[in-house]
């Protein structure tokens, strides 16, 4: 609410004090009240409070912590709709509570605009009093400038009494928004529940009924239905003694054709490994090489004289294959030209094929079927897999086609890219592309089944050797796999 002030007409009036002629004084100004407040002076003229009686009864702050631990304290007592109820009576006692704090506000001002006009006139009375009326108007100017900071201080306790209140208006009217919605949420409840025990008792009182009509019939024929059942057990007993059902013999049929079926496939099977067998032994009567190593991962491939009469191998020209079967189009494994040669996961299922020329003469040495995956490989990848990078401790054997001596490193397959570095010292670092390249050795190496050709760009390439088997061949399924969710293919030189 704001207070309108009616300006009066100014009275120009002539005071003379002591001589001095004092200038008119403005008197537009709307008082609050009727008296000039009572004050005390005490040490250093600060004014000192008189005790006021307590006729306002208690402040905002109070107010509000009293709401508060009512609210507390009735909260476990109060139901949804009572909550809602006082949560809207609180918000219009909040309401209430910001209007008055506004209209101390427009007062505050007032007493700023009054005192300003006080001081204004007491300093041109000092102007022209001098002696001891002089002292007294300094002193009253003095009490006016005390009244000031005063009635800041009780601004600036205004001003948070104020944010209080409205933080306090803010909370009720969330609550009892809140509130509002429980009440309709639980109305809506009651009318569904009371729906359903209304359909439910209506089904009740149908089955009931049909019940009772049910039990008299019954009762009514309840001698002709038992003789009935008992009948009808008694032939379906028979029926079962003494002839199976259609479904029983359909289901004997198909188990004798099953065990028929595996055993036709485990002797087609071994019909293939005779004839394998018999295969390997012709050509190995005319062929002086033969392979020697396990047809699995983490295993050499060796080529070997099968007699003393064979020539050095040494001597001979070497190139390796793999292929789907022993039948079916190989492919050359590129940079595979010694007569040692570990497969890797690439060649997990194929069958791998070494031809020996000598002279002219050109002689084949096959593995006995497929390459086996190594055991304990599949979870060993699952386990790196669920890391966002996987480190794997190697030695750099050559560097760049050349040899290199040097210590562990460590090799880090990432989602991103693949990093070998030593401590802080990072040798090389490369993201998945298309001019990487990354495969198990092919050439001369001091141990072919640990080690790995890695290939960051062109004219860049390391030979890393790591600690067994099992890791070289994981490193290169997880770097194939991070690999290909880049949309990029790691394989080895020209293939």
């Amino acid at each position: 609410m704001t207070k309108t002030v009616c300006p009066k007409k100014t009275e120009e009036k002539r005071v003379v004090c002591e001589g001095a002629l004092v200038e008119p004084i403005s008197a537009d100004v709307s008082f609050a009240f009727n008296h000039f407040p009572s004050y005390k002076l005490g040490p250093d003229d600060q004014i000192v409070d008189e005790p006021e009686d307590d006729s306002k009864g208690l402040s905002v702050k109070d107010v509000v912590d009293k709401e508060i631990g009512d609210l507390s304290d009735q909260q476990k007592q109060l139901s949804v709709r009572d909550l809602a109820c006082k949560f809207d009576k609180n918000l219009a006692a909040a309401s209430k509570l910001v209007d008055e704090a506004n209209l101390n506000e427009v007062t505050s001002l007032e007493g700023h605009v009054m005192l300003k006009k006080l001081r204004d006139a007491l300093e041109t009375v000092r102007g022209r009093m001098d002696g001891r009326n002089r002292e007294e108007v300094e002193k009253a100017i003095s009490m006016v400038e005390a009244l000031a900071v005063k009635l800041t201080q009780n601004e600036g306790e205004l001003i948070q009494d104020k944010f209080e209140v409205k933080k306090l208006a803010s909370f009720l009217k969330k609550a009892s928004e809140d509130a509002k919605k429980l009440v309709n949420q639980e109305k809506s409840f009651a009318c569904a529940e009371i729906d359903s025990a209304r359909a439910l008792v209506m089904r009740l009182g149908g089955t009931f009924e049909e019940q009772e009509l049910c039990s008299k019939a019954s009762r009514e024929q309840g001698p002709n239905v038992e003789k009935l059942v008992e009948e009808v057990q008694e032939a379906r007993r028979i029926k079962r003694m003494h002839k199976p059902t259609k479904v029983i013999g359909m289901q004997h049929e198909l188990y004798d054709l099953k065990s028929q079926i595996r055993e036709k496939s485990a002797y087609s099977v071994k019909l293939q490994r005779e004839i394998a067998i018999i295969k390997r032994a012709e050509g190995s009567k005319s062929c002086p090489y033969v392979l020697d190593g396990a047809q699995s991962l983490g295993s050499c491939l060796r080529i070997r004289t099968s007699s003393d009469s064979g020539v050095d191998i040494s001597k001979c020209s070497i190139q390796w294959y793999r292929a789907a079967s022993e039948s079916s189009r190989r492919e050359a494994i590129s940079g595979a030209n010694c007569s040692v040669y570990a497969p890797e996961p690439f060649d997990v299922g194929r069958v791998i094929q070494a031809d020996i020329l000598l002279n002219g003469q050109k002689f084949t040495v096959t593995t006995d079927g497929p390459i086996n995956t190594a055991a304990g490989l599949q979870s060993r990848v699952e386990s790196l897999l669920r890391k966002s990078n996987s480190e794997f401790t190697v030695v750099i054997s050559q560097m760049n086609g050349q040899d290199h001596a040097s210590r562990s490193h460590v090799f880090t397959v990432g989602k991103a890219r693949i990093k070998l570095s030593r401590g802080w010292i990072t040798k090389a670092r490369e993201i998945y592309s298309t001019s990487m390249q990354l495969c198990g050795v092919r050439g001369n190496a001091n141990l072919p089944a640990k080690a790995l050709f890695w290939q960051l760009r062109k004219g860049i390439t390391f030979l890393l050797t790591f600690e067994s088997e099992q890791e070289r061949n994981a490193a290169i399924v997880l770097a194939r796999k991070y690999a290909d969710d880049c949309n990029v293919t790691l394989v080895g030189p020209d293939d």
